[in-house]
């Protein structure tokens, strides 16, 4: 993709003005996405996108410039702008590059360049064929979108590091819409990971169709959700989307920086219950949110931010870390070369505990199952959140009952991880793309079962419980 004489060169002229640091983002992606409605085939898009990005950090001042012209004129052009806006302050050399070396190697078995358009196609009509099967007559709207992306990069810095990286993912979702009279109710299920065309072979599409269109029309059924104040057992399966939002977001240290973090300023202090610990791990295998190294060249690991309730580390990318003059944590990343690296969650999730999930549910009198979570508004700055539920049950004398629609989970993140009572010893997974300052990347969340003493819970039943 790049000689390595010509990445000195650009990181030479980026500095000649004066800087601390400098780096090179060279990137390649090749792109597949195919989308499904109304039983048709509406898009099939490939392409080819690349590009480099070029930053200069001088004290806390950051400039960076991109361009798609990968020649030696273009990458010179765009180093000779940024070393325009980094003028003054002491002028450094670029050191001799060694290979960075990273913790984890991903195993691809089947990559999605080798997959012909027709199979990914076939795949897509499997999900959709599988989610209209379920009910025929209730099952009104099927919508499946595919998508793969191979992204090779290099990433070379002024301090001598050099990283070559391909990074692929598949993901696959599907979303049901269901209708019985004037109730209208949707199911969703998506998988992805930082795997090729198998993760397809493991999760496989007719199931991630079924999966979808039956939680579609269950909800049909489901009775209005009672209010108030209530015991919540957050099951496994509903993944960690409390965690990554109430939480996880505010321990990005860019956040803690700005004062913007309901986090700032307790690490060292007791934030959660004892049984909580919070890990944000990017060498996962088969998550969405691995990757070996981060979009700056640092080698991903394991980070642990909460332990046994206390808050021991935020997640830290390059810049960050100077200002608090710590070492980077491998959580510097970007969605393209178009973008400058900021601090960014990876595969983030609660620690499992030693309970077991069924024995929890029925220590639980009175209380709500959620066993789906549904989209939702944080505040990280002071951690308040509200939260959809789109799969929940009532408990009644430690049984699951009636399924429930409408309800909503309105509290405090921080809060709330104080007054978890149990810890189960399950995890499960969630895929999604987080944004965060115009930047889109790929993400998991997880938790094991968990139950919370008291959630607000908002609905829509009227003189029920």
């Amino acid at each position: 993709m790049m000689d390595q004489g010509l990445l000195k060169e650009v990181l030479a002229e980026a500095l000649k003005n004066g800087g601390d640091f400098a780096d090179v983002f060279v990137e390649q992606k090749k792109i597949t996405g195919i989308g499904c409605e109304a039983g048709k085939i509406e898009r099939i898009q490939s392409g080819i996108e690349s590009g480099a990005g070029i930053r200069v950090i001088s004290g806390d001042a950051t400039a960076y410039a991109y361009t798609n012209d990968l020649s030696r004129e273009g990458m010179l052009n765009a180093a000779k702008i940024v070393s325009h806006a980094a003028t003054g302050g002491k002028k450094s050399g670029v050191a001799e590059f060694r290979f960075v070396k990273p913790n984890v190697k991903f195993e691809i078995k089947v990559n999605p360049s080798e997959v012909t358009t027709e199979q990914k196609v076939l795949a897509v009509k499997a999900a959709d064929g599988a989610a209209r099967a379920v009910d025929a007559e209730k099952i009104k709207q099927v919508m499946v979108g595919y998508a793969d992306i191979v992204q090779k990069v290099i990433i070379a810095n002024s301090q001598g590091d050099f990283v070559e990286d391909e990074r692929v993912r598949t993901r696959l979702m599907v979303q049901a819409v269901a209708a019985e009279g004037s109730v209208i109710q949707t199911g969703y299920e998506a998988v992805g990971s930082h795997s090729g065309f198998e993760l397809l072979q493991r999760n496989k599409p007719e199931e991630v169709g079924a999966k979808a269109a039956r939680r579609a029309v269950q909800m049909l059924g489901a009775k209005p959700a009672p209010a108030g104040k209530m015991v919540v057992v957050l099951a496994g399966e509903a993944g960690g989307t409390m965690v990554h939002e109430a939480c996880g977001h505010g321990l990005e240290a860019d956040l803690v920086q700005k004062g913007l973090s309901v986090y700032a300023g307790k690490k060292g202090q007791k934030v959660a219950a004892d049984c909580i610990t919070v890990i944000d791990d990017a060498t996962m295998e088969d998550r969405y949110g691995s990757y070996s190294v981060d979009d700056e060249g640092v080698p991903a690991r394991k980070v642990v931010l909460i332990e046994n309730g206390v808050l021991k580390d935020y997640m830290y990318d390059r810049l960050t870390a100077r200002r608090d003059n710590v070492q980077p944590n491998g959580h510097g990343r970007r969605e393209s070369y178009q973008d400058k690296p900021i601090p960014r969650m990876g595969n983030t999730y609660i620690a499992p505990g030693k309970d077991d999930p069924q024995e929890i549910i029925k220590s639980v009198e009175s209380g709500l199952l959620v066993k789906k979570m549904g989209g939702g508004q944080v505040n990280t700055t002071t951690g308040d959140f509200v939260f959809d539920v789109a799969e929940g049950y009532l408990i009644k004398n430690g049984q699951i009952g009636p399924m429930v629609r409408g309800a909503t989970l309105t509290g405090n993140g921080p809060e709330v991880l104080k007054v978890v009572e149990k810890v189960g010893s399950d995890l499960g997974f969630t895929i999604g793309t987080c944004g965060k300052d115009g930047q889109g990347v790929p993400v998991s969340d997880a938790q094991p079962t968990m139950l919370v003493r008291q959630i607000t819970v908002g609905g829509t039943a009227h003189g029920e419980s």
